[in-house]
């Protein structure tokens, strides 16, 4: 009897994958970097009794249409709108996602993102490097303080709550918008529940960490940033469809607010020429919100164990279908 077949979007460490392979066949698309390309994905999909993917792979309807024998699809990630879950449950395949396991790396980017920001360290840093710095001054590479100010965070989910952990450890005051709220939480971090648009009046700091759905595709518009202080600094560690970016673009040339933090797009990747990276006051980095060594090979983990309890008709640890 042959061993049920696993497919996985990109090349995982082989000490990760090795110790299930006693009981699975298992084949990795061979890049690390470079996406499954679209043909060799739907041939694997048609053989697969599972696939690991990668926010990347789009798991549509033309998948499930063509496959004749996938049983479930570990998503290496929180989210999973890059998978048309009402195709995979009408072809009763079951998905999973990868939470809980890097709420805390994320949140550490998202603050880091934050405070980079604030304080304007990798313009610091490049003024060091370009050999830039001949005498101190005053005021040179003044940036703002984020200990005592009030940051406002979009979407209250595990890791909206570990940033508003980090946020208390800097004395500020934590406004929150969610689509419910909080009470453990907001009795846990002192965080206080308001509408979005007054989160975006009072915020010095507005940190989105909410879900892409159809409902908050673009919420971030001209309108959201023109309510900003002008002062005031953008953190995105969720998703890029979230932002009007064109809108963002003038909000930070124009002044509406002071910058942002950015670690996702519209678009991945970028390049260089993208237009939010010509201010010096954007901090952007490559989507790496869970990207430790430890978390990542975690996650890997956890879609494997997933795979592993559905092929044993167990209930997946973390199923989103």
């Amino acid at each position: 009897m042959s061993k049920p077949f696993i497919y996985i979007t990109r090349k995982l460490p082989q000490s990760v994958v090795e110790p299930f392979e006693s009981n699975y066949t298992i084949e990795m698309w061979p890049e690390e970097e470079k996406p499954v390309e679209r043909e060799v994905l739907l041939e694997k999909a048609q053989q697969a009794d599972a696939l690991v993917t990668m926010l990347s792979d789009r798991i549509d309807s033309e998948i499930f249409e063509q496959q004749t024998n996938l049983k479930v699809i570990a998503n290496l990630a929180v989210g999973y709108d890059n998978i048309d879950l009402g195709a995979a449950e009408d072809a009763n395949v079951i998905v999973t996602n990868t939470p809980d396991v890097l709420t805390d790396t994320t949140a550490d980017l998202t603050f880091g993102l934050l405070l980079s920001t604030a304080r304007r360290l990798m313009e610091a840093e490049r003024y060091v490097k370009n050999n830039a710095w001949e005498n101190w001054a005053p005021l040179l590479m003044a940036g703002k303080d984020v200990h005592h100010k009030t940051i406002g965070i979009i979407g209250m989910g595990r890791i909206g709550e570990a940033v508003a952990k980090r946020a208390t450890g800097f004395e500020m005051e934590i406004l929150y918008h969610n689509r419910s709220r909080k009470v453990e939480a907001e009795e846990k971090l002192d965080a206080t529940y308001v509408g979005f648009e007054e989160l975006l009046e009072r915020a010095d700091f507005v940190v989105c960490l909410t879900p892409l759905t159809e409902e908050t595709r673009g919420m971030f518009n001209k309108d959201a940033f023109e309510r900003m202080k002008d002062s005031a600094i953008f953190v995105n560690a969720s998703r890029g469809a979230l932002v009007d970016e064109g809108a963002l673009y003038e909000a930070i040339e124009q002044n509406v607010i002071a910058g942002a933090g950015l670690d996702v797009f519209q678009n991945e990747p970028i390049s260089a020429d993208h237009p939010l990276l010509g201010f010096d006051q954007v901090v952007a980095t490559p989507h790496i919100g869970s990207a430790s060594e430890e978390t990542r090979k975690t996650m890997m983990t956890l879609c494997l164990e997933n795979i592993q309890r559905v092929m044993n008709e167990d209930e997946a640890k973390t199923p989103v279908t």
